[in-house]
């Protein structure tokens, strides 16, 4: 089993450690990760400037450029033979929702899908990130399961596990992704030199929380399991845009 790891937080981050340390069983373990933190970098490709790729004491790969560069490199490029699975976190904070949009861990996930491979994305749902143990070890559960009955059609999984000891989680629950409300104003402030600068705002708080949804489970103190999809096309809308052309 060839198993290639990434992340957005970075080949530095303590969540990457401990997903590789708990998937190591499992067989060969490859690590190609962003040189700094990717968060929110999406599914961009770097185009303007050539990449490089570099290896830590760890053993992990880096490269100067986003979670997708360096899943399309690895698979592209770098490895031999292709992965057998690619799993990408473990993430510090959640992706659920809308997040998925935005976020570099489910990015990475997603360029292995598009490229035929199976793949999760995990995230632990807080930022203060204390048990990443249990993330690792519902991570784990998952490969396991996958190695001995693969699901028989491509699949991307975005998995999102609460940050409690392991022996408090509830479970694991198939969800479908939640809604957040819009996201909070930019804040406005001066520089040390007097300029106007922004930052982003907070992610909205949840909207569409309710049963079955992963927002839900995680708060009832399952990990939440979504099956993602990339065909963006809005089906029910085609007949309705083509009568607005004629």
């Amino acid at each position: 089993m060839r198993i290639l790891l990434s992340n957005d937080d970075g080949y530095f981050a303590p969540g990457l450690a401990a997903l590789a340390e708990a998937l190591a069983r499992f067989g060969e373990i490859v690590v190609v990760a962003p040189e700094q933190n990717r968060s929110g970098a999406s599914n961009s490709l770097t185009l303007d400037r050539p990449l490089m790729l570099k290896k830590a004491p760890s053993g992990f790969y880096f490269v100067n450029g986003t979670p997708t560069d360096c899943v399309h490199l690895a698979v592209t490029g770098m490895l031999d033979e292709l992965p057998d699975i690619i799993v990408s976190g473990i993430n510090l904070g959640a992706n659920m929702g809308d997040d998925t949009i935005y976020s570099g861990t489910v990015a990475a996930a997603t360029e292995g899908y598009l490229l035929g491979i199976p793949s999760f994305a995990v995230s632990l749902t807080s930022f203060e990130g204390r048990h990443f143990t249990t993330a690792a070890r519902v991570a784990a559960s998952l490969v396991e399961r996958f190695i001995e009955n693969p699901i028989s059609e491509p699949v991307l999984l975005n998995v999102n596990v609460p940050d409690i000891p392991y022996e408090q989680l509830r479970g694991v629950e198939v969800t479908r992704l939640g809604r957040r409300h819009k996201a909070e104003p930019v804040v406005r402030m001066k520089s040390p030199r007097n300029e106007t600068v922004y930052w982003v705002g907070a992610a909205g708080a949840a909207a569409d929380a309710g049963p079955g949804t992963d927002f839900n489970a995680v708060e009832r103190g399952f990990a939440s399991l979504t099956p993602l999809q990339i065909d963006l096309t809005h089906t029910a809308q085609l007949s309705s845009v083509r009568h607005w052309m004629e």
